[in-house]
């Protein structure tokens, strides 16, 4: 099924827009937030409030990649279930790791500036990837949006993981530098 067929299906709040969402994208959305949480139970929890948000948000909503909506409905989930699952401890997993390297460049703090400028540095973190070859973009993404290991990215790009450690700190560096300006 087309995906404007499937947020049809939300708009007219017929109930085949979940098992035609979960046929397309469960698997989709079970990756993603298996790379964040990595407990089965959770992710399926996960999904299923996935589904619940999308109907929730389909309307007033007309997302025109239902992927892209999803994929961003799951990771806020997911990342909310992580933290609420490491609340009072250090977390020693692949998202701790994810958060801390990604920290070499953007600050974590909830400010109210931070707030006002969200939109222009995802305006830049989005100009700074369309600068990057398609390779070490892809790697950027599917580490830091997909929360994939750097083992099954090298699997992937038939690399070394030291490669695509070493690539990922690279373009961490300059990232860095870039939005410093």
């Amino acid at each position: 099924m087309e995906d404007c067929q499937i947020v049809q299906l939300y708009w007219d709040r017929n109930e085949q827009a979940i098992p035609a969402t979960s046929e397309k994208y469960g698997s989709y959305c079970t990756s993603i937030a298996k790379n964040i949480l990595g407990n089965n139970q959770d992710v399926e929890e996960c999904v299923s409030d996935t589904y619940l948000s999308a109907w929730n948000a389909i309307p007033p909503h007309k997302p025109s990649v239902l992927s892209a909506f999803l994929g961003k409905i799951i990771r806020n989930i997911s990342f909310n279930r992580y933290k609420h699952n490491t609340a009072d401890k250090r977390g020693g997993g692949e998202m701790a790791l994810i958060l801390d390297e990604l920290g070499e460049c953007v600050s974590g703090h909830d400010d109210l500036e931070q707030t006002v400028d969200r939109k222009e540095v995802l305006y830049a973190i989005n100009q700074f990837l369309g600068r990057l070859s398609p390779v070490k973009r892809n790697i950027f993404v599917r580490r830091y949006w997909y929360a994939e290991s750097i083992t099954d990215i090298a699997g992937r790009y038939k690399m070394t993981a030291n490669h695509v450690s070493v690539q990922l700190n690279r373009i961490r560096h300059q990232l860095k530098l870039y939005l410093q300006g």
